[in-house]
Order: C-alpha cells, then structure tokens, then sequence
C-alpha cells in the first residue's frame, strides 16, 4: 500500500472554528468572506468547510487590509491586483528567461559559422630590391 501524502500548504485540513482562530476572526466573518467571494474554502462530502495554510495566510492578508480601513470591495480589488502582479512578475520572468535562451542559442550559431582559418608564419621569399 503506498504511503499517505504528507499535506502541503494547499491541502485543506482546518474546520472553519481552528482557522478562523489561527486567522483572528469570528467563524462568521470567514461566511461573509465566503459569501463576498473572497475565500473559497475546500469542502468535504458531507459540505464542511475546509481551509488550508493558504487559505489561511489569504485570511491574514484580508483582516490586514480591513484593518488598514479597506472595505471588502476594496480589498477585493487589492487581492485582484495583488494576483495580477504575481501573474505578470513570472511572466516577465519567463519572458526573460526566453529571451536569454535566445540570445544564447544565436551566439551559438555564431561559433558554428565562424570557419577557423589556418595560421601560420610564412617567411616571405619573393625577389628583394636592391638598392
């Protein structure tokens, strides 16, 4: 039989009372959090909320925001653009990274074409001029 996997911090394992402690909020600010969209929480057969470290660290990020002064909406907003900066940072990373390849791979080509030329000293024996 193969062994269990160990979690990882996607693996939803906390029930909504131990995450809205480890969080700092009440179970029921997690359901209006659910409700505006800003968590998704996993769910078991039997429809129990699930969450996981980082649904977790998303709710931290959220009561960080609100206790800044944003509202919901706002922070809804802020965790978008938040997303989007991850989403175009690896992009941009990747890009790079491409891009090094490329000019890499022309440099290579470069060394391909060159032709190596045959050097050698040659002593010039050709008719002197006199004086």
């Amino acid at each position: 039989m193969a062994a269990p996997k160990p979690p990882t911090a996607t693996t939803a394992v906390y029930v909504i009372s131990v995450a809205a402690e480890l969080a700092g909020v009440h179970p029921q600010t997690l359901r209006i959090y659910e409700r505006k969209g800003l968590v998704d929480p996993a769910r078991t057969r039997g429809g129990s909320r699930r969450y996981s470290d980082e649904d977790i660290a998303l709710l931290r990020r959220i009561q960080e925001l609100t206790n800044e002064g944003l509202n919901l909406a706002g922070v809804q907003r802020v965790l978008a653009l938040e997303a989007e900066n991850r989403r175009l940072r690896e992009q941009v990373a990747t890009l790079r990274s491409d891009a090094e390849e490329a000019v890499a791979e022309t440099h290579r080509q470069y060394r391909r074409d060159i032709v190596p030329v045959q050097q050698a000293v040659v002593l010039y024996q050709g008719r002197r001029r006199r004086r």
